[in-house]
């Protein structure tokens, strides 16, 4: 009994170690970025794609109200998996320092420096009493001088480089996915292409461009831009990923975790 007792005096307190030296309540925030649908960053060497999974729980919901991807500057976007609000306030932060260096010094931010932004305001969650950490995972993607950049960030503050990355539900499957079949030298519609497969990997009724939302950063003109329902059904339909059936009753990944 005493042993559970102390296991909860660790459980609930994010400011202190468990003996084994781990912080339990970031690693449940780690569980429910989990339940959110997945969302899906992919570098390519002309520019980066972002792709997310946007299922809605009911057909009385309005799909255009599930936002998963954001444009945080002109230069950079970001996707996110898991609870909404969380990702609302970082979302709404990072654009805040974009508009802050703008002003400071008189140009972009940087996609690395806006991550470590990002994650040093997050890491101050792990370790501030009465507060808990942030429950969602970001993919910041973006190009800086040319340079393709892409980036995750988890509960614990700590920022991650990758060619391509997959967060939230059937994030293993997907990954193995991405390492299977990803190059290096695709183009960005390639890019594209491999990110809506991947999402396809672990959905087996195939996609609709509703219920999936693209956004990419060229190189060229370093513009951040997401696909119509057209252009996304155009893809779908050339790699033979289309859903032609009635996915209205389909269900997200969890209740309250999933969109942004």
């Amino acid at each position: 009994m005493q042993g559970q007792n102390q296991q909860q005096a660790y459980d609930r307190g994010i400011t202190i170690f468990s003996p084994d030296g781990r912080l339990y309540q970031v690693e449940y925030a780690r569980e429910a970025v989990k339940r959110g649908t997945a969302s899906i960053g992919v570098r390519t060497s002309d520019g980066v794609v972002l792709a997310v999974d946007k299922r809605i729980r009911s057909p009385l919901m309005e799909r255009s109200s599930v936002e998963k991807i954001h444009k945080a500057d002109d230069h950079i976007g970001i996707a996110s998996a898991g609870h909404v609000a969380d990702a609302r306030q970082l979302i709404d932060f990072a654009r805040r320092q974009a508009q802050v260096n703008q002003l400071r010094y008189g140009e972009p931010v940087g996609v690395e420096t806006l991550t470590k932004e990002i994650t040093d305001y997050i890491q101050q969650y792990t370790q501030v009493g009465g507060a808990r950490p942030f429950g969602v995972a970001l993919i910041i993607g973006g190009i800086v001088n040319g340079e393709p950049r892409l980036f995750e960030t988890d509960p614990s503050g700590t920022p991650y480089e990758w060619k391509a990355l997959a967060v939230g539900a059937d994030r293993g499957d997907i990954r193995d996915y991405l390492e299977e079949h990803y190059d290096e030298g695709m183009d960005l519609d390639e890019g594209v292409d491999l990110a809506l497969a991947a999402l396809a990997s672990v959905n087996d009724d195939g996609l609709t461009p509703e219920g999936i939302g693209v956004a990419t950063v060229d190189v060229e003109t370093e513009t951040f831009g997401q696909l119509t329902d057209e252009e996304k059904e155009a893809h779908l339909a050339e790699a033979d990923l289309l859903d032609t059936g009635d996915d209205a009753d389909e269900e997200g990944e969890g209740e309250d975790t999933e969109e942004e």
